[in-house]
């Protein structure tokens, strides 16, 4: 099959939660792009329209639709509403998150409400979407978008000479390090059922951070810059593709080589 062919997503129903963040976006036009139809998900319903109507703008066909990845019922609202609209589904890129605790010393209440959306109200949308993609008989794939920092500790010299804040939340390093060996479970999990699923731990996107910050950090990258909105486009549509199908249960570190 030509290469073209084998990246083509036209056809192919793909939900991306957190669609309205910034690497949601990014993803959520690529895929769109390589001519999948794209629903982005997440709680605020008024935000995640106005960007759904912005990629309609430009031809992208994305749609909007609300959840509240910590409430069940939410999630099994939002999984009816797609095989109402859309008949099935074909991916689902796991990227939506919570972050209400802010620091090591934070109220440990924060934590339990980290981990009711990250933790176990992620469980619960990788469950139902994954029924969802199974259902379609052809298969599909699970993207779950974790980050460098669930690999490695806190880099505080990234922040010296900067005001950003260098008590870092820890419930971030938590829920990220838990998904990726999540990842090589649900990969076991399905075997058998052409439901691939894999990692990607991106290093940190360019975000017009504070100059210092940016000095601190690209000095140790050996592409010396962070990642742009363009550099996690490709990944998605590959694990999302044809072209991808014999990888699985992979956790792939896209940080520019800051960990080589």
């Amino acid at each position: 099959m030509n290469v073209k062919e084998l990246l083509n997503l036209k056809g192919k129903v793909i939900l991306v939660t957190g669609g309205a963040g910034n690497y949601g976006k990014c993803i959520a036009e690529g895929l769109a792009e390589a001519g999948a139809t794209v629903i982005i998900a997440s709680r605020n319903k008024e935000n995640i329209d106005v960007v759904a109507n912005d990629f309609k703008k430009v031809g992208l066909d994305v749609h909007g639709m609300q959840v509240d990845q910590g409430n069940h019922e939410s999630v099994l609202n939002l999984k009816a509403q797609i095989k109402e609209k859309f008949g099935k589904l074909d991916g689902f890129v796991n990227n939506a998150v919570s972050r209400p605790m802010k620091s090591y010393y934070a109220p440990i209440e924060q934590f339990a409400e980290s981990m009711q959306v990250n933790a176990t109200g992620m469980m619960d949308i990788l469950r139902e979407m994954a029924d969802l993609i199974i259902q379609n008989g052809e298969g599909g794939s699970i993207i779950n978008i974790s980050s460098m920092m669930g690999m490695f500790g806190p880099d505080v010299s990234n922040y010296e000479g900067t005001d950003m804040n260098k008590d870092l939340p820890p419930d971030y390093f938590f829920h990220n390090a838990g998904l990726i060996n999540l990842t090589r479970f649900l990969a076991q999990q399905f075997a058998g059922k052409n439901l691939r699923v894999n990692c990607i731990s991106p290093g940190g996107l360019f975000n017009n951070q504070p100059e210092r910050f940016l000095e601190n950090y690209t000095k140790k990258v050996p592409l010396r810059r962070m990642a742009n909105n363009d550099d996690i486009k490709g990944l998605v549509v590959l694990l999302s593709s044809k072209a991808g199908t014999y990888i699985n249960g992979e956790n792939i570190l896209m940080d520019g080589g800051l960990n080589a």
